[in-house]
């Protein structure tokens, strides 16, 4: 089942840990100042998001902070990211988690990793 754009199923997340070893293991990925995007083809008619928030970003206010927003400008903009991508993203140590610079960040570092997957 498609994802709707105003929900965020478990069919649209990485779970295990398995599904994130195959993202790192194929090594494509972008960054900019404030997200590091990794990423693989899957295939499935959607693209699925993984999170790794590192205890150097901050405390758990701060790296709940982090998640919250990278979810929700996934959530946003996934129907305008490519289909069949997995994506594992994770902030830059020192960025702030603003969802707006997250938002435009994430978008386009997707299209680059969409051009980068072929």
């Amino acid at each position: 089942m498609p994802p709707s754009s105003s929900k965020f199923p478990k069919t649209t997340r990485l779970l295990r840990g398995g599904q994130f070893q195959k993202v790192y293991r194929r090594r494509r990925s972008v960054s900019d100042r404030i997200l590091i995007v990794h990423g693989c083809e899957n295939d499935l008619e959607h693209a699925r998001l993984g999170l790794s928030v590192s205890k150097r970003v901050g405390n758990a206010v701060v790296r709940n902070r982090w998640k919250r927003a990278i979810r929700e400008a996934f959530r946003l903009i996934q129907a305008e990211t490519s289909p069949g991508i997995d994506l594992v993203i994770s902030p830059r140590r020192g960025a702030t988690p603003d969802a707006l610079m997250i938002r435009r960040s994430l978008k386009s570092l997707t299209q680059r990793l969409a051009c980068k997957l072929g």
